[in-house]
Protein backbone atom coordinates (compact mmCIF):
# COMPACT_ATOMS: atom_id res chain seq x y z
CA UNK A 1 0.00 0.00 0.00
CA UNK A 2 0.88 3.62 -0.61
CA UNK A 3 0.13 6.60 1.13
CA UNK A 4 -1.66 9.80 -0.33
CA UNK A 5 -4.01 12.87 -0.07
CA UNK A 6 -7.43 11.83 -1.49
CA UNK A 7 -10.99 12.95 -0.83
CA UNK A 8 -14.25 11.42 -1.12
CA UNK A 9 -16.85 14.34 -2.20
CA UNK A 10 -15.69 17.85 -3.70
CA UNK A 11 -15.09 20.71 -0.88
CA UNK A 12 -12.98 22.77 0.40
CA UNK A 13 -9.76 21.95 2.17
CA UNK A 14 -11.44 20.13 4.93
CA UNK A 15 -12.60 17.34 2.81
CA UNK A 16 -8.82 15.92 2.38
CA UNK A 17 -7.89 12.72 3.93
CA UNK A 18 -4.58 11.21 4.62
CA UNK A 19 -5.79 7.59 2.96
CA UNK A 20 -3.91 4.32 2.00
CA UNK A 21 -3.99 3.67 -1.74
CA UNK A 22 -3.18 0.40 -4.07
CA UNK A 23 0.60 1.43 -5.39
CA UNK A 24 0.07 2.20 -8.80
CA UNK A 25 1.97 0.08 -11.60
CA UNK A 26 4.24 1.07 -14.34
CA UNK A 27 2.44 -0.05 -17.80
CA UNK A 28 4.25 0.25 -21.17
CA UNK A 29 5.46 3.76 -21.88
CA UNK A 30 4.99 4.98 -18.43
CA UNK A 31 7.19 5.81 -15.07
CA UNK A 32 6.89 5.59 -11.65
CA UNK A 33 8.08 8.24 -9.36
CA UNK A 34 8.97 8.03 -5.77
CA UNK A 35 7.67 11.63 -4.96
CA UNK A 36 9.84 13.72 -2.91
CA UNK A 37 7.38 17.14 -3.49
CA UNK A 38 4.56 18.59 -4.89
CA UNK A 39 3.15 21.86 -6.22
CA UNK A 40 0.18 23.27 -4.99
CA UNK A 41 -1.67 25.43 -7.59
CA UNK A 42 -5.21 26.59 -8.72
CA UNK A 43 -5.78 23.31 -10.72
CA UNK A 44 -5.60 21.49 -7.62
CA UNK A 45 -8.31 24.01 -5.74
CA UNK A 46 -10.53 23.60 -8.94
CA UNK A 47 -10.14 19.65 -8.41
CA UNK A 48 -11.15 19.46 -5.40
CA UNK A 49 -13.77 21.63 -5.20
CA UNK A 50 -15.13 19.17 -7.94
CA UNK A 51 -13.80 20.16 -11.06
CA UNK A 52 -12.40 16.82 -12.70
CA UNK A 53 -10.00 17.41 -15.71
CA UNK A 54 -10.81 16.03 -18.97
CA UNK A 55 -9.82 12.29 -19.88
CA UNK A 56 -10.04 11.81 -16.14
CA UNK A 57 -11.85 8.49 -14.14
CA UNK A 58 -14.53 10.89 -11.91
CA UNK A 59 -14.45 8.48 -9.37
CA UNK A 60 -13.80 8.39 -5.93
CA UNK A 61 -11.39 9.06 -4.19
CA UNK A 62 -9.58 11.43 -5.99
CA UNK A 63 -5.71 12.58 -5.60
CA UNK A 64 -5.01 16.17 -6.58
CA UNK A 65 -1.69 16.87 -7.50
CA UNK A 66 -0.65 18.46 -10.95
CA UNK A 67 3.70 18.93 -10.69
CA UNK A 68 5.44 17.06 -8.24
CA UNK A 69 9.29 15.89 -8.01
CA UNK A 70 10.79 12.76 -6.83
CA UNK A 71 12.65 9.44 -8.13
CA UNK A 72 11.88 6.96 -10.53
CA UNK A 73 11.57 3.44 -9.14
CA UNK A 74 9.93 1.70 -11.93
CA UNK A 75 9.85 1.64 -15.75
CA UNK A 76 7.54 0.28 -17.96
CA UNK A 77 7.98 -1.90 -20.75
CA UNK A 78 9.12 0.49 -24.21
CA UNK A 79 10.67 3.34 -22.19
CA UNK A 80 14.16 4.78 -22.82
CA UNK A 81 15.82 7.93 -21.03
CA UNK A 82 15.16 7.22 -17.43
CA UNK A 83 15.98 4.46 -15.30
CA UNK A 84 15.39 3.66 -11.63
CA UNK A 85 17.18 6.12 -9.16
CA UNK A 86 16.73 8.75 -11.80
CA UNK A 87 15.95 12.33 -10.19
CA UNK A 88 13.01 13.80 -12.05
CA UNK A 89 10.34 16.48 -12.12
CA UNK A 90 7.47 16.22 -14.16
CA UNK A 91 3.68 17.22 -14.62
CA UNK A 92 0.34 14.85 -14.68
CA UNK A 93 -3.37 15.74 -14.30
CA UNK A 94 -3.61 14.61 -10.88
CA UNK A 95 -2.29 12.06 -8.13
CA UNK A 96 0.81 14.44 -7.33
CA UNK A 97 -0.11 14.27 -3.49
CA UNK A 98 1.13 11.16 -3.07
CA UNK A 99 4.23 9.16 -1.98
CA UNK A 100 4.43 7.22 -5.85
CA UNK A 101 2.33 8.98 -9.14
CA UNK A 102 2.47 6.93 -12.37
CA UNK A 103 2.73 8.96 -15.61
CA UNK A 104 4.03 8.80 -19.45
CA UNK A 105 7.72 8.71 -19.94
CA UNK A 106 7.24 11.69 -22.04
CA UNK A 107 6.32 14.00 -18.86
CA UNK A 108 9.35 14.25 -17.03
CA UNK A 109 12.58 15.62 -17.02
CA UNK A 110 15.89 15.30 -15.12
CA UNK A 111 16.18 17.46 -12.00
CA UNK A 112 19.36 19.43 -11.80
CA UNK A 113 21.24 18.11 -8.96
CA UNK A 114 21.34 21.90 -8.03
CA UNK A 115 17.41 22.35 -7.64
CA UNK A 116 16.61 21.61 -4.08
CA UNK A 117 13.56 19.28 -3.83
CA UNK A 118 11.14 21.71 -2.78
CA UNK A 119 11.94 24.03 -5.52
CA UNK A 120 11.61 21.25 -8.11
CA UNK A 121 8.11 20.09 -6.67
CA UNK A 122 6.89 23.68 -7.44
CA UNK A 123 8.63 24.34 -10.81
CA UNK A 124 7.03 22.87 -13.29
CA UNK A 125 3.42 24.41 -13.79
CA UNK A 126 4.68 28.10 -12.90
CA UNK A 127 7.64 27.58 -15.22
CA UNK A 128 5.77 26.07 -18.18
CA UNK A 129 2.72 28.72 -17.32
CA UNK A 130 4.64 31.25 -17.60
CA UNK A 131 7.17 30.07 -20.85
CA UNK A 132 3.27 28.85 -22.76
CA UNK A 133 1.93 32.26 -21.88
CA UNK A 134 4.75 34.62 -23.33
CA UNK A 135 5.23 32.37 -26.20
CA UNK A 136 1.49 32.53 -27.09
CA UNK A 137 1.21 36.22 -26.65
CA UNK A 138 4.48 36.35 -28.50
CA UNK A 139 6.60 38.70 -26.80
CA UNK A 140 10.08 39.63 -27.47
CA UNK A 141 12.68 42.24 -27.68
CA UNK A 142 11.20 45.88 -27.95
CA UNK A 143 7.70 44.85 -26.32
CA UNK A 144 6.02 46.46 -23.06
CA UNK A 145 3.91 43.44 -21.39
CA UNK A 146 2.20 44.16 -18.08
CA UNK A 147 1.80 41.22 -15.99
CA UNK A 148 -0.70 40.57 -13.23
CA UNK A 149 -0.45 38.95 -10.08
CA UNK A 150 3.79 39.40 -10.89
CA UNK A 151 4.54 38.52 -7.77
CA UNK A 152 3.32 34.36 -7.71
CA UNK A 153 4.54 31.60 -9.07
CA UNK A 154 3.80 31.84 -12.81
CA UNK A 155 4.22 36.19 -12.73
CA UNK A 156 7.99 35.96 -11.05
CA UNK A 157 8.83 33.51 -13.69
CA UNK A 158 7.11 35.26 -16.46
CA UNK A 159 8.64 38.57 -15.43
CA UNK A 160 12.38 36.96 -15.86
CA UNK A 161 11.83 35.11 -19.15
CA UNK A 162 10.31 38.26 -20.62
CA UNK A 163 12.96 40.36 -19.60
CA UNK A 164 15.47 37.71 -21.19
CA UNK A 165 13.28 37.82 -24.39
CA UNK A 166 14.21 41.79 -24.10
CA UNK A 167 10.95 43.27 -23.27
CA UNK A 168 9.88 45.84 -20.42
CA UNK A 169 8.17 44.76 -18.00
CA UNK A 170 5.31 46.22 -15.82
CA UNK A 171 4.55 44.25 -12.98
CA UNK A 172 1.49 44.19 -10.65
CA UNK A 173 1.56 43.26 -7.16
CA UNK A 174 0.56 44.88 -3.65
CA UNK A 175 3.52 47.26 -2.36
CA UNK A 176 4.99 44.82 -0.06
CA UNK A 177 6.39 43.29 -3.14
CA UNK A 178 7.64 46.10 -5.04
CA UNK A 179 11.04 45.44 -4.25
CA UNK A 180 11.31 41.99 -4.92
CA UNK A 181 9.97 42.70 -8.50
CA UNK A 182 12.11 45.31 -8.86
CA UNK A 183 14.97 42.81 -8.52
CA UNK A 184 13.83 40.79 -10.97
CA UNK A 185 13.94 43.53 -13.59
CA UNK A 186 10.58 44.49 -13.52
CA UNK A 187 8.65 47.92 -13.03
CA UNK A 188 6.55 47.25 -10.19
CA UNK A 189 3.14 49.56 -9.52
CA UNK A 190 0.16 49.24 -7.44
CA UNK A 191 -3.65 48.26 -7.76
CA UNK A 192 -6.22 50.70 -7.26
CA UNK A 193 -7.32 54.23 -7.72
CA UNK A 194 -5.68 55.71 -10.23
CA UNK A 195 -3.47 52.05 -11.75
CA UNK A 196 -4.48 53.25 -15.45
CA UNK A 197 -2.66 56.52 -15.10
CA UNK A 198 0.16 55.03 -13.20
CA UNK A 199 0.90 52.16 -16.03
CA UNK A 200 0.54 54.72 -18.41
CA UNK A 201 3.26 56.63 -16.75
CA UNK A 202 5.56 53.42 -16.79
CA UNK A 203 4.90 53.06 -20.58
CA UNK A 204 4.52 56.40 -22.35
CA UNK A 205 4.65 54.04 -25.62
CA UNK A 206 1.79 51.99 -24.61
CA UNK A 207 1.54 48.50 -23.88
CA UNK A 208 1.68 45.60 -26.16
CA UNK A 209 0.96 42.74 -24.47
CA UNK A 210 -0.60 41.69 -20.77
CA UNK A 211 -0.84 38.28 -18.77
CA UNK A 212 -3.53 38.20 -16.46
CA UNK A 213 -3.12 36.54 -13.28
CA UNK A 214 -5.74 38.28 -10.94
CA UNK A 215 -8.77 39.19 -13.36
CA UNK A 216 -11.74 41.14 -12.09
CA UNK A 217 -10.73 45.04 -12.62
CA UNK A 218 -7.05 44.33 -13.11
CA UNK A 219 -8.17 42.73 -16.65
CA UNK A 220 -10.82 45.21 -17.09
CA UNK A 221 -7.89 48.10 -17.00
CA UNK A 222 -6.23 45.65 -18.97
CA UNK A 223 -8.46 46.22 -21.55
CA UNK A 224 -7.67 50.04 -21.80
CA UNK A 225 -4.31 49.54 -21.89
CA UNK A 226 -3.74 47.04 -24.59
CA UNK A 227 -5.00 47.48 -27.95
CA UNK A 228 -4.75 44.12 -29.31
CA UNK A 229 -7.06 42.10 -27.72
CA UNK A 230 -5.38 39.02 -29.40
CA UNK A 231 -2.35 39.69 -27.20
CA UNK A 232 -3.90 39.94 -23.62
CA UNK A 233 -3.73 36.24 -21.87
CA UNK A 234 -5.73 35.47 -19.04
CA UNK A 235 -5.17 32.24 -16.37
CA UNK A 236 -8.00 32.89 -14.28
CA UNK A 237 -10.77 34.52 -16.24
CA UNK A 238 -11.79 31.82 -18.44
CA UNK A 239 -15.68 32.32 -17.86
CA UNK A 240 -15.31 36.45 -19.81
CA UNK A 241 -12.63 35.30 -22.21
CA UNK A 242 -14.14 34.30 -25.30
CA UNK A 243 -17.02 37.05 -25.00
CA UNK A 244 -14.02 39.76 -24.34
CA UNK A 245 -12.06 38.33 -26.94
CA UNK A 246 -8.78 37.46 -25.06
CA UNK A 247 -6.68 34.36 -24.80
CA UNK A 248 -6.63 31.77 -22.27
CA UNK A 249 -3.77 29.00 -21.37
CA UNK A 250 -3.66 26.48 -24.37
CA UNK A 251 -2.55 23.15 -23.29
CA UNK A 252 0.64 22.77 -24.71
CA UNK A 253 3.20 21.64 -22.53
CA UNK A 254 6.75 19.68 -23.30
CA UNK A 255 9.17 17.66 -21.09
CA UNK A 256 11.73 19.42 -23.89
CA UNK A 257 10.28 23.21 -22.83
CA UNK A 258 10.65 21.93 -18.79
CA UNK A 259 13.68 20.82 -19.42
CA UNK A 260 15.17 24.04 -21.30
CA UNK A 261 13.86 26.25 -18.21
CA UNK A 262 15.34 23.57 -15.62
CA UNK A 263 18.29 24.61 -17.25
CA UNK A 264 18.09 28.14 -16.97
CA UNK A 265 17.54 27.61 -13.49
CA UNK A 266 20.47 25.05 -12.55
CA UNK A 267 22.98 28.07 -14.60
CA UNK A 268 21.33 30.68 -12.02
CA UNK A 269 19.57 32.93 -14.90
CA UNK A 270 16.39 32.24 -13.50
CA UNK A 271 15.36 32.07 -9.93
CA UNK A 272 11.98 30.31 -7.87
CA UNK A 273 11.00 31.74 -4.55
CA UNK A 274 9.10 28.90 -2.25
CA UNK A 275 6.71 30.52 0.00
CA UNK A 276 6.16 27.56 2.79
CA UNK A 277 6.27 23.82 2.92
CA UNK A 278 4.13 21.63 4.38
CA UNK A 279 4.45 17.69 5.13
CA UNK A 280 2.14 15.37 3.23
CA UNK A 281 -0.33 15.20 6.34
CA UNK A 282 -0.67 18.50 6.29
CA UNK A 283 -1.88 19.49 2.72
CA UNK A 284 -4.92 20.19 3.87
CA UNK A 285 -2.95 23.55 5.34
CA UNK A 286 -1.64 23.44 2.69
CA UNK A 287 -4.36 24.56 0.20
CA UNK A 288 -5.53 26.93 3.11
CA UNK A 289 -2.31 28.99 2.95
CA UNK A 290 -2.74 28.99 -0.82
CA UNK A 291 -6.49 30.10 -0.96
CA UNK A 292 -5.35 32.98 1.62
CA UNK A 293 -2.86 34.65 -1.22
CA UNK A 294 -0.68 37.59 -0.42
CA UNK A 295 2.56 35.92 -0.94
CA UNK A 296 5.05 35.57 -3.24
CA UNK A 297 6.04 32.18 -4.71
CA UNK A 298 5.40 29.01 -4.14
CA UNK A 299 3.74 26.63 -1.48
CA UNK A 300 4.64 23.45 -1.65
CA UNK A 301 4.09 19.94 0.12
CA UNK A 302 7.06 17.99 1.17
CA UNK A 303 6.24 13.86 0.71
CA UNK A 304 9.61 12.38 1.67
Amino acid sequence: MSKAIGFFEPGGPEVLRLIEVDEPQAGPGQVRVRVKAAGVQPYDVAVVEGWVPAGVDPGFPRIPGNEFAGVVDRVGAGVTGFLPGDEVLGYGRLNGYAEQVVVPAGQITAKPPAMSWEVAGGFPAGALNAYVALRELGVGAGDTVLIHGAAGAVGAVAVQLARRSGATVVATAREAQHDYLRALGALPVGYGDGFTDRVRALAPEGVDASLDGVGGEALDATLDLVKDRDRILTLVEHGRAAELGIRTMPPDRSPAWLAELADLYARGELTVHVRATFPLSRAADALRAYQAGNGRGKIVILVD
